[in-house]
């Protein structure tokens, strides 16, 4: 066996084994399709053509002093950059990334959205080993669905830094409905900011528990018997939006408000602009000044098109939004939900002078686009079937130390969700907590179960408070599958687990 293959065992088949040595009768031991093995590579073969196109890069994660606009900060990227450089490739293309890494402490790049091979996939001891410090790792893989992605590093609260950057699949088929287009990272920074990093942040939530928060998050992991809480549609996430309410800053292309990021265009031009929130514990309210935005794909894949003032955007989620635009200088806001501050950016097509940074576009005040009013493109529709199987994936907390849980159990105890290829399986989203949760599932996509029952596909969706949702899947890529709330520091403190493909 491979040390990946071993690994990936150590997690899962060891505990499984275990529990089985104290059964009486000894019930079969589970077989788990690890992330080296034939069913993998098969897959993967299905999905390279013999003419596919390679592209090579080069990454180095390394320390790195980056200026945000005036503001120093010691913190890590990719190549020194903030954020990194945008990788770009055509659907069916096979990337094959070095990675060198030059940070102190062990790495590993996770790509975010791409339905890869299991064992590229850049979660620890489930895929591959860690990066150590000093040394490289070569990921290579074919990217087989067009949309905008990212990538960043699956190890600690190491999202909380530098470390990310855009990966977007072209589709030659597009472009008919645009003019030009521009990729908006959205990210909340503490690194390097007054002797703060995301380490100590999380030893700090774990040494105050839930009653240091100043929200309701501590009143989380009770059992409400299903009640479902009614959401404000002018504050669908709820009193509780975040852990941490006092971040410095709010980057967008990792600039702040005193020196932003400017886009241009022409007058009368249609700008596409895929928009990724890379923050940590923040979800934005995004908007532009004297426009609507056509939002018209979710996480990569297409939607039927919803024009909106103002889109509501989850840690780990991606849109993209076609802008006619207006003639002059005009502001993009991400106003930091539940929070006090925003990004700032500029749109520039004319002459005029710039708005203040603390602009408060008459567009935020609508209610925000949300992705339970979306509906998927016909292309984009799971075939209608029923499910096969309904897991319930239970979201909780302990009421008062920072520990947070999937069905009872922290990521080290975790009771994993076991499925087989070629079934279609309903994900049952149970938020039991005061606080939302984008839940993100790797090396898949879902479709949310609306009234509709056509609800957009996604591989990071927003469970609100004491709600449930419906996502539904169709398992077709064997592996070891990361499942977890991209709130980076809820990850860390415990709420991950595995969908684990067996045979």
């Amino acid at each position: 066996m491979t040390r990946r293959g071993f690994l990936a065992l150590t997690a899962d088949t060891a505990a499984a084994a275990a529990l089985a040595a104290c059964s009486n009768p000894t019930p079969p031991a589970r077989k788990l399709v690890l992330p080296d093995s034939d069913a993998v590579r098969a897959v993967e073969n299905q999905r390279r053509a013999a003419s596919a196109t390679i592209r090579d890069v080069t990454l180095r994660a390394e320390p790195t002093t980056v200026d945000l606009g005036g503001a120093q900060a010691q913190t890590w990227t990719y190549g020194g950059r903030l954020p990194g450089q945008e990788i770009r490739l055509t659907r069916g293309d096979v990337l094959r990334a070095e990675v060198t890494n030059a940070v102190p402490a062990p790495t590993t790049i996770h790509w975010h959205g791409i339905g890869l091979r299991g064992d590229m996939d850049g979660t620890p001891a489930i895929t591959q080993p860690e990066i150590a410090a000093g040394s490289s790792f070569r990921y290579e893989f074919t990217v087989p669905d067009a949309g905008t992605y990212w990538f960043h590093p699956h190890v600690g609260v190491q999202l909380d830094r530098g470390l990310y950057a855009p990966l977007i699949v072209e589709d030659p088929a597009d472009g008919s409905d645009y003019d030009t287009e521009a990729v908006v990272v959205l990210d909340d920074w503490l690194d390097g900011i007054k002797g703060r990093d995301p380490d100590k942040q999380m030893q700090q939530l774990r040494t105050t528990g839930m009653s240091g928060m100043s929200g309701m998050g501590g009143m989380s992991g009770m059992n409400m018997g299903g009640m479902s809480m009614p959401t404000d549609p002018n504050t669908p996430l709820g009193s509780d939006t975040g852990d941490i309410k006092d971040y410095p800053y709010y980057l967008i292309n990792g600039r702040i408000d005193t020196d932003p990021v400017t886009l241009t265009g022409k007058p009368g031009q249609r700008i596409r602009l895929r928009i990724i929130n890379a923050a940590a514990d923040t979800a934005f309210r995004v908007a532009i000044g004297g426009h609507r935005m056509r939002i018209t794909h979710t996480d990569g894949y297409p939607v039927q098109p919803v024009t909106t003032s103002s889109l509501l955007i989850g840690m780990g989620e991606r849109y993209d939004a076609i802008v006619d635009l207006a003639d002059g200088v005009f502001p993009i806001v991400a106003a930091a939900e539940g929070k006090t501050g925003q990004g700032f950016a500029l749109i520039r097509t004319g002459a005029g002078t710039p708005p203040s940074a603390d602009v408060r576009p008459t567009e935020l005040t609508a209610p925000p686009l949300t992705a339970d009013r979306l509906t998927a493109a016909d292309a984009a529709r799971l075939p209608a079937k029923q499910p096969d199987h309904t897991l319930d994936v239970t979201l909780g907390a302990d009421a008062r130390k920072y520990i947070w849980t999937i069905n009872g159990r922290v990521y080290d105890q975790r009771t994993p969700l076991d499925v087989v290829q070629g079934q279609r399986v309903r994900l049952r989203f149970i938020n039991q907590t005061m606080m939302f949760h984008p839940m993100h599932l790797h090396g898949h996509t879902f479709q949310l179960v609306t009234p509709t029952g056509s609800g957009p596909r996604k591989d990071t969706a927003i469970v609100p408070v004491m709600q449930t949702i419906g996502a539904d899947l169709d398992t077709t890529n064997p592996g070891q599958w990361m499942l977890h709330c991209h709130n980076a520091y809820h990850g860390e403190a415990g709420m991950m687990t595995v969908l684990s493909y067996t045979q």
